[in-house]
């Protein structure tokens, strides 16, 4: 089967142009207007990279990117007119996996792209995580948490953490790795301010806050979702 490449970009001359291109190399392409379309088409088609855009009307390419890693690991370049150095260096820190600048050189995008689909397993990205039987669910297209039935609302930092801590279930994630990968960068001076944002999530997920079930204390070192 031909692999997968999902294009994100709100510039129909790009993608029309990549779409010949990449199809000509051999590649099944997918075609996204829109970050909320692109990620749509992320969560049902599962494909094997994720080329990105960054300067999108609806949702830009850095909050896309965040949410793709809340629940994959699969390759994702940026596609973008940004030349600062400065935004090259998000776009890594954030979790992308490869920076590339318009206009770009043809035979060198087709070279990144296969070089990266060398180096990872094909995706496994899952629309929707359940735990304990169904007790525990959590929907990443809708951002819904389900729990006994009811539905949590939870603010979007709140989320993003559980995002990660669910992502890597049965696993310490540690204090650092967690505030950068749910938030940012950005706020890897945050740590402080996590046990906070953790007693807040418990409040809302958990029976008994002060005896949880789920998000569970790695004392020293971070935080750990039951996996069961």
């Amino acid at each position: 089967m031909p692999e997968k490449i999902l294009i994100i970009d709100d510039e129909e001359t790009t993608v029309q142009l990549l779409t010949i291109l990449l199809e000509h190399k051999s590649f099944e392409v997918i075609k996204a207007h829109s970050a909320e379309e692109g990620l749509r088409k992320a969560y049902r088609s599962h494909p094997d990279l994720v080329l990105l855009d960054i300067m999108m009307p609806d949702m830009d390419g850095w909050e896309v990117c965040k949410r793709l890693r809340e629940l994959s690991d699969v390759p994702i370049i940026f596609l973008t007119a940004r030349i600062d150095i400065k935004d090259v260096v998000k776009g890594l820190e954030m979790g992308a996996d490869d920076y590339i600048v318009k206009p770009y050189d043809n035979d060198e995008l087709v070279a990144r792209i296969r070089a990266h689909l060398r180096r990872v397993p094909r995706s496994n990205m899952s629309e929707e995580l359940v735990f304990d039987g169904g007790r525990f669910r959590v929907n990443f297209l809708n951002r819904q948490v389900m729990v006994d039935g009811e539905e949590r609302h939870l603010t979007p930092k709140e989320f993003a953490l559980l995002s990660v801590l669910t992502r890597n279930a049965g696993r310490v994630v540690t204090r650092s790795e967690l505030v950068t990968e749910a938030w940012g960068p950005e706020y890897s001076d945050a740590i402080d301010s996590l046990k906070l944002y953790i007693h807040y999530l418990r409040k809302k997920v958990e029976r008994d806050p002060n005896r949880p079930e789920f998000i569970m204390t790695s004392r020293g070192v971070g935080y750990r979702f039951a996996d069961k």
